[in-house]
């Protein structure tokens, strides 16, 4: 795979004598760089999501540098991945669109019915705006199609968590001490290496550095177990081999900032930290637990409750006020138009898009929510997952409240999440006009987009995208 990753960046790279990348770079096209981590919770880093509530921290989890992006950019409380599991989010962020517009809603799916070569996806948008564009991806890939269909020029290929050293067995729980956990210092290298052959051909760029941490199998370092050995452990957050793998993660994110510091493309650089879905809800991964590790959001991964869709994000970059903050609901689908828009090639992108540019966020604008052409956001789980719930249920949130829909019985909650993040108090009963509006605009938009709906015998894994059928 190195070579063939090396004879990609030479290919690339010898495009860029052209006249016009010199002239493009005159301009300051931005640059962006995505850190795409994997189960990584709401709460798993030492960043405050919600600034002054130190449940939205960990409590023992140490994450310096991500502290470091906090302090010059914006992060945001309310923010969500498209679903809660890896597959369907990362095709959002790529596509803008809700897994369930993309009929593709958990792990393992056939995908062929999505038109790869032909939508838009990040980086083949930055290279309709402007084509000196180069886009990289390092790390776990875990879509149907390679990099290279989406517009990728340089990439490690369709990889997937067995490529991070995931095994599926009870081994998975337990720590292993090795000097490149999760191919942490790989992909780091690679990625900086493609940052000096940006800066060296005077390239804009799009990097995506996928991280196979924190996902499982448990891997940490000598020095960061060490690091973390010694220290108190946390009231919610125990578990010294996980607290390290999280402090390798953190440590690559230092060496990227560094090196964009470095070459001095700081300034013209949007740098994103995300998670992929929220965290798994315990260590080690048991059906039955008491407390969620994600505590106070209910549940975890796997689950469209708050535990399972909400992540840590922060964004640093041009224009954006150090240290800021919003509340604003945000979630993976509102990528792809943001980066467009922040490269001005809003234009360029479909009308069928379930995301909204984030820009005027991070333009200082707090208050102000994401305009998006759906007046909410679907998280589709459409089938029984006995590792979680194990009921098919959808969510639908707008403005500051959510619904849960279940599908086997039709079961409605309803919550405010302005003022019950932790999903408490269910106020269904004592608002029913709510919760019925909510209700029919969740089951309108699955319509609409003609989602795979639940069937009795549909379960987490073992059935085919075929016996999926759209019921209207």
């Amino acid at each position: 795979m190195m070579e063939r990753w090396l004879i990609l960046m030479l290919m690339c790279f010898g495009m860029c004598s052209c006249a016009s990348v010199a002239d493009n770079r005159n301009g300051q096209p931005p640059n962006f760089v995505l850190i795409l981590a994997d189960d990584q919770a709401w709460n798993g880093t030492s960043v405050e999501m919600e600034p002054g509530m130190k449940e939205s921290a960990s409590d023992f989890h140490q994450t310096p540098f991500l502290e470091e992006l906090a302090s010059k950019g914006i992060r945001f409380s309310n923010a969500r991945a498209a679903a809660p599991v890896c597959a369907p989010s990362r095709y959002s962020i790529q596509f803008g669109k809700s897994p369930a517009r993309l009929r593709l809603i958990r792990v393992g799916m056939d995908a062929s019915h999505i038109p790869h070569a032909d939508w838009q996806s990040i980086a083949k948008v930055l290279r309709s705006v402007d084509s000196t564009y180069i886009a990289a991806h390092f790390g776990k890939w875990g879509m149907g199609a390679s990099p290279e269909i989406l517009g990728f020029e340089v990439s490690d290929g369709a990889t997937r968590n067995v490529d991070g050293g995931f095994v599926n067995d009870k081994s998975q729980w337990e720590t292993t001490m090795t000097r490149d956990p999760k191919k942490i210092l790989e992909l780091t290298d690679r990625a900086t290496s493609f940052l000096d052959s940006c800066a060296a051909n005077s390239r804009p760029f799009y990097l995506q550095v996928s991280h196979y941490a924190v996902h499982s199998n448990i891997q940490t370092s000598d020095s960061s177990f060490a690091i973390m050995n010694s220290r108190p452990l946390g009231d919610r957050h125990r578990h010294v081999g996980f607290a390290g793998m999280t402090l390798d993660l953190d440590q690559s994110l230092g060496k990227i900032l560094e090196k964009l510091e470095e070459l001095g493309m700081s300034d013209d650089t949007y740098v994103i930290y995300m998670s992929d879905n929220g965290g798994v809800p315990n260590i080690p991964g048991a059906k039955k637990y008491e407390q969620s590790l994600n505590h106070p959001l209910q549940r975890g991964k796997w689950d469209a409750m708050e535990g399972g869709l909400r992540i840590p994000m922060v964004v640093a970059g041009p224009g954006i006020l150090p240290g800021s903050h919003s509340n604003a609901h945000v979630w993976g689908a509102d990528l792809l138009p943001t980066i467009a828009d922040l490269a001005n090639g809003l234009a360029l992108l479909p009308d069928s898009l379930d995301g909204g540019s984030m820009k005027p966020m991070l333009q200082g604008k707090k208050e102000v929510e994401v305009t998006r052409s759906v007046n909410g956001m679907a998280f589709h789980v459409p089938y029984r997952n006995k590792i979680a719930l194990n009921r098919p249920h959808s969510a639908w949130i707008s403005d500051n409240h959510k619904l849960l829909y279940f599908h086997d019985d039709g079961e409605v909650r309803l919550f405010d999440l302005t003022h019950d993040c932790g999903e408490t108090q269910n106020l269904a009963t004592a608002l029913p006009l709510r919760a019925e509006a909510m209700e029919k605009s969740l089951l309108s938009y699955l319509d609409e987009v003609n989602a795979p709906r639940w069937q009795e015998g549909i379960t987490w894994k073992g059935n085919p995208f075929s016996t999926y059928q759209s019921t209207h």
